[in-house]
């Protein structure tokens, strides 16, 4: 799929798994288990899917996935399973190497979706894109630097100031265009400063929606993730979101559905919900 200059390239880097309560917060199981099915410890399956950018001056990665480097116990808990999978193994893939990375978006700082930003070298973390400028909002960073009991685990040093102390880290003070093609969308619910990327040229529409939309059956507005510090944020995210992605059919891209990789929505009497699915774009 090409938009504007740049042709969109979708990154597949394996799977891992979270809590199913956490995931739909409210929702209940009942609800859930059919789209998502849990196993028996009550994990569903999340993608950890990326998006590349490639034009004539530019190749630019939005997230960087779990990345390498965890031990057994995290391993275990999160159920990684990469297959060969890592993004530098998916970017050889696809015929590029990770020098050849320019920019590096950073929806935001959670280790699901910053951890393949560093990887180690002789015993040290180290940028795994070395020529990349990051970019991630200014407020999210300071979050990130501080944040509660409840969603520090979430933040993982070793993933993220690496790029900060090696000046590699572009801190966003709520600056909305990144070029003619890439805006951004900064959105408050799940953490504070959270950054959607939307990649449009006034004819197609792509929005890649991070941690609002972590599946397609988050589409519904009351199922938000459990994860999320301001859960009436979401709801009130997703309600001026939606009908903007309908009047101009943007296709909403899914960082973690294990098996929907973007989608269109539609407004019913019964509220929001799918109107087309697409595994690949």
């Amino acid at each position: 799929m090409k938009i504007g200059k740049y042709e969109l390239v979708v990154l597949e880097t394996g799977t891992f798994a979270l809590d199913g309560g956490a995931m739909f917060g409210i929702i209940p199981k009942l609800l859930w288990q059919n789209s998502n099915p849990p196993d028996e410890m009550n994990r569903v399956t999340l993608g950890a899917r990326c998006l590349m950018l490639v034009s004539d001056s530019k190749k630019i990665l939005i997230d960087t996935s779990l990345g390498s480097g965890w031990d057994e116990k995290f391993m275990r808990i999160y159920n990684v399973n990469q297959n060969g999978k890592l993004l530098t193994d998916t970017l050889n893939g696809h015929g590029y190497k990770r020098e050849e990375i320019t920019d590096v978006i950073l929806t935001h700082l959670h280790f699901d979706h910053t951890g393949g930003s560093t990887t180690l070298a002789d015993g040290k973390w180290v940028p795994a894109f070395p020529n990349a400028k990051y970019h991630v909002q200014k407020k999210h960073f300071e979050w990130a630097l501080n944040p509660t009991e409840r969603d520090r685990g979430s933040f993982i040093a070793n993933r993220f100031m690496p790029l900060h102390e090696e000046g590699l880290l572009n801190l966003i003070d709520y600056k909305k265009e990144f070029d003619d093609e890439i805006e951004f969308i900064v959105i408050n619910g799940h953490t504070f400063s959270q950054q959607m990327v939307k990649i449009s040229d006034g004819n197609q529409t792509v929005l890649y929606c991070g941690d609002l939309l972590p599946f397609a059956s988050h589409i519904p507005i009351p199922y938000v993730m459990g994860y999320d510090l301001q859960p009436l944020e979401t709801v009130r995210e997703k309600k001026e979101l939606y009908p903007k992605a309908i009047e101009e059919n943007w296709i909403l891209f899914f960082e973690h559905d294990p098996k929907i990789a973007a989608a269109t929505i539609i407004k019913t009497e019964k509220g929001f919900s799918v109107k087309e699915t697409f595994t690949e774009l």
